[in-house]
């Protein structure tokens, strides 16, 4: 063992002392840091031949790095629907570092983790109010959850037409029919095989929508004539956070042979509020349903869950069973994650979800989930009676998608003026051919008092 290595486990608890310090300190001033920076990185150095030992580390990396480190995790980052990390998911992250085990096995394993991540699949299921015939595990985010998702639903539409895709190779015709598909499940769709441009995309209801006009898609599956497809559904579009009709879906999969996907990645967490659980009402129906973790459940990246109905589960390990290695076993005869999902080495995201929904339960996330939206609706407000400002679609949850009145050229340079304040992130986005910007609320610390504070520098940066 090297001498940097030998004296770093002789002081491990002088080294974890440091880096949870500096990690309170972080968390402490993460309000005040800025969600935004303009430095460059230093030039990179050549590997020291020896090693420097973990203190060493940490010293040069707050020299060079660490005031790069945006307040991504903070109450006024708007951008890619970030949400922070609750004071128990830490605790549950940092255990996974330290335990490092490797949620796979169940039957025949001495490890627990596996058993761990199924309980949480069974907490978020509780959570959601969806039934336990779903079979779920934790990927990487919302992209792998779609792709996990929609490779069984590959399968699924192969096996309707007696092909074995995950044997022999995509071929035919595939369907794929969608109104407002998020940029991951087109993605997906091109790691498949299937194309990226391979979908039919469905004409979005009247008025200010992103979701799908039913009528519109009941034409176009009549059209195919009995022929199997798959439907990819927004439970939470990006830009306005709108969703598509789950229920009238769930009357048309009553009469058609079809694979309905639910793509939820941050607008399955409406199911925590009373006040907004209908617009999820009849996803039960679902065959599959990608939520992503590290949004609105606010625990650390990287973090999602697929759900897929426990009745497709051959399909499933058609899919991603490690079929060439006899070590592992069968896939058919007992149950590992390594054959139900795209990784075979992952850590243990499920704990830091486990800890935050035992921590906070059903009425801390409805908590959660009703501030996001009260803040949203807030920031909606301001913008609908401002001169300056055009709310482009109404607030439905907790995005607020909005652009400059009457000055479509401005609104680009406005929103990296306003987002090199450091004290505010939002995306830039087109909505209808419209230049426009998008904040999207799920973080647990935003609070009314942060909307005003970027409100207060929309005002100054507008102003000029």
């Amino acid at each position: 063992m090297n001498t940097p290595l030998q004296n770093d486990l002789a002081n491990m608890e002088s080294l974890l002392d440091a880096v949870k310090h500096q990690g309170l300190d972080f968390l402490g001033q993460l309000s005040n840091r800025a969600t935004s920076t303009n430095a460059v990185v230093q030039a990179v150095e050549a590997l020291n031949e020896t090693g420097l030992g973990g203190l060493e580390a940490l010293s040069q990396f707050n020299q060079k790095l660490e005031k790069l480190i945006v307040a991504s995790a903070g109450p006024r980052y708007w951008g890619f629907v970030t949400g922070g990390a609750t004071p128990a998911a830490i605790m549950g992250d940092w255990l996974t570092s330290v335990f490092d085990p490797n949620p796979q096995a169940i039957k025949g394993s001495l490890d627990v983790s596996a058993n761990i991540e199924l309980e949480t699949i069974h907490l978020l299921l509780n959570l959601f109010g969806l039934p336990q015939d779903f079979l779920g595990g934790f990927v990487t985010g919302a992209t792998m959850s779609n792709f996990t998702c929609l490779g069984v639903a590959r399968q699924w539409i192969g096996k309707e037409s007696g092909k074995d895709f995950a044997k022999e190779g995509v071929s035919g015709d595939i369907k794929i029919l969608t109104a407002t598909p998020h940029s991951s499940s087109v993605k997906s769709l091109s790691m498949l095989g299937i194309g990226s441009h391979n979908f039919t995309k469905i004409k979005t209801a009247e008025g200010n929508r992103e979701s799908i006009d039913i009528k519109e898609l009941e034409t176009a599956v009549k059209e195919l004539n009995g022929q199997p497809f798959i439907l990819i559904s927004s439970a939470g579009t990006v830009n306005t956070a709108d969703f598509d009709d789950l229920q009238a879906i769930a009357k048309l999969k009553a009469k058609h042979n079809f694979w309905h996907h639910v793509d939820g990645a941050f607008g399955a967490f409406a199911a925590c509020s009373p006040k907004h659980k209908h617009l999820v009402s009849g996803w039960e129906h679902a065959d599959s349903i990608a939520v992503d973790c590290h949004k609105w459940l606010n625990v650390p990246y990287e973090s999602a869950v697929f759900l897929v109905k426990e009745k497709h589960k051959t399909r499933q390990i058609e899919t991603f069973q490690n079929a060439n290695a006899p070590y592992l076993g069968s896939a058919f005869d007992s149950f590992n994650y390594l054959n139900l999902l795209p990784e075979n080495s992952r850590r243990l995201k499920a704990l830091p979800a486990w800890f935050t929904l035992k921590a906070y339960g059903k009425k801390g996330y409805q908590d959660i989930v009703e501030n996001s939206v009260e803040c949203a609706n807030l920031l909606g407000k301001f913008i609908a009676e401002s001169d300056v400002f055009e709310l482009l679609a109404p607030v439905r949850l907790n995005n607020v998608c909005f652009s400059l009145r009457g000055n479509q050229e401005n609104v680009f340079p406005f929103l990296a003026k306003l987002n090199e304040t450091g004290k505010v992130s939002m995306t830039p986005t087109v909505y209808q051919n419209k230049r426009a910007i998008r904040a999207a609320f799920v973080n647990w610390r935003t609070t009314k008092e942060e909307v005003e504070k970027v409100i207060g520098e929309m005002r100054t940066v507008a102003a000029g």
